[in-house]
């Protein structure tokens, strides 16, 4: 996982919000922020021929973060800020360890998504889980793909099962 570097910021960041499901909610979005980062690196790395599934990739990640930004603010709560950089879990210097950058930060995604389907304590906010835990599984399957990988898909993402 990505995890945020410690930096001075101009903002404080806002508190973690008690309620279970803002809460998830809050997770989820700094998970979002970190795997927006990453698919910088993953960019970096990747041959030509993997940038449209980097670009899909990460225009997947950026529309669910402005949307679960929105989702927040309807529900009256503050969102997470992006750190200023993040640690990448490994090294990333070449294709193959850019894509199992990828497929690490969208397990690390759905499990944030699926804490979020858990955690609901409305329909509107387990729909939106729902969708970005199913976009996480599909793309994480369409990496392990390229990576030749088998089985593509895991059958409960976002859990240990």
């Amino acid at each position: 996982m990505t995890t945020p570097t410690t930096s001075p910021s101009a903002q404080p960041e806002p508190p973690r919000p008690d309620r279970a499901t803002d809460g998830a909610l809050y997770d989820a979005l700094e998970v979002e922020h970190a795997a927006i980062y990453g698919y910088g690196i993953v960019s970096a790395h990747s041959t030509f021929d993997r940038n449209y599934l980097v670009a899909d990739a990460m225009n997947e990640h950026r529309a669910r973060r402005e949307a679960a930004i929105a989702l927040m603010e309807e529900r009256g709560v503050a969102a997470p800020l992006p750190a200023a950089g993040y640690r990448l879990p490994g090294e990333v210097d070449d294709p193959r360890q850019a894509a199992e950058l990828a497929v690490t930060m969208e397990q690390d995604a759905a499990v944030a998504w699926r804490a979020v389907i858990e955690q609901a304590d409305d329909q509107t906010v387990r729909a939106f889980g729902v969708n970005a835990l199913t976009e996480c599984a599909v793309t994480a399957a369409r990496w392990r793909r390229l990576m030749g990988e088998t089985p593509v898909t895991v059958a409960f993402p976002g859990g240990s099962e």
